[in-house]
């Protein structure tokens, strides 16, 4: 398993107005790994993973400090194209946000825009690789003209993951991708995330300890915007070391 350093995040400090959210994170997260981020509702994990795309800078008087590094890279340096970093690291949401298109479209219509492929036979490739890379294509390859909205919450979900790649990023966060889900359907999208990881960096936040487990390579526990423990996956579940983190992983307040 690789361990060269994908993301280094320095001393990050970040603001709602006068309310902080996150406190002097600092943290280096692996490449072609599956990264978890556990914790109580409101501790800071999803606003840390819109730090490292900067969707955050979305929101009104949102203040940062400190430093998200990609391969040598601060990408909140005053040059760097904050659109350029949402191509680069894709983002995949809690509910199932197909474009309200056709199967095809959802895939190729970002592809095309950015100018990754042109349309006709080099789109159709694009379309059915990123289909077969999220297993979706076998269920859709005769369908694919019909609206993505007719699709199950679980398709839609490895839809958005097809839609997500088919730009090339790099790194692909996901925000609680299987919290709506049937178990079965969420089982897939494991399973999927898993087969990624071999092209792509993962960080997944989840509430779920048990997919944490089953899935992260690393796992890192926040507690009210604090990083509390940072771990390989095993060690942090069996041999935690802060005691933060054991009573939060034995459900004790």
């Amino acid at each position: 398993m690789s361990s060269s350093i994908k993301i280094s995040i320095e001393n990050l400090n970040l603001w709602y107005d006068k309310k902080q959210i996150l406190h002097n994170i600092s943290m280096d997260i692996f490449q072609n790994q599956i990264t978890a981020f556990i914790g109580s509702s409101g501790c800071g994990k999803s606003t840390l993973l819109r730090s490292i795309n900067r969707m955050n800078e979305l929101i009104e008087e949102c203040r940062i400090e400190g430093s998200v590094t990609i391969d040598g890279k601060n990408i909140y340096d005053k040059d760097v194209d904050e659109v350029g970093v949402r191509q680069r690291v894709g983002m995949v949401f809690q509910q199932p946000n197909p474009f309200p298109k056709s199967i095809y479209d959802n895939v190729a219509y970002a592809a095309k825009v950015h100018g990754i492929v042109k349309k006709g036979k080099e789109c159709d490739e694009l379309v059915e690789t990123c289909l077969k890379k999220v297993f979706l294509w076998d269920e859709v390859k005769d369908i694919l003209k019909e609206q993505a909205t007719s699709l199950s919450g679980g398709q839609q979900q490895r839809l958005c993951i097809a839609r997500t790649i088919a730009i090339n990023p790099d790194i692909i966060l996901m925000d609680e991708p299987t919290s709506a889900l049937d178990p079965i359907s969420g089982g897939h999208i494991e399973e999927l995330i898993v087969s990624l990881k071999e092209e792509f960096h993962i960080i997944i936040v989840t509430h779920n300890l048990k997919q944490a487990q089953r899935i992260a390579d690393h796992v890192a526990f926040f507690d009210s915007g604090h990083l509390i423990e940072y771990a390989p996956s095993n060690i942090l579940f069996n041999t935690p070391q802060k005691r933060q983190t054991e009573n939060y992983l034995r459900g004790i307040e």
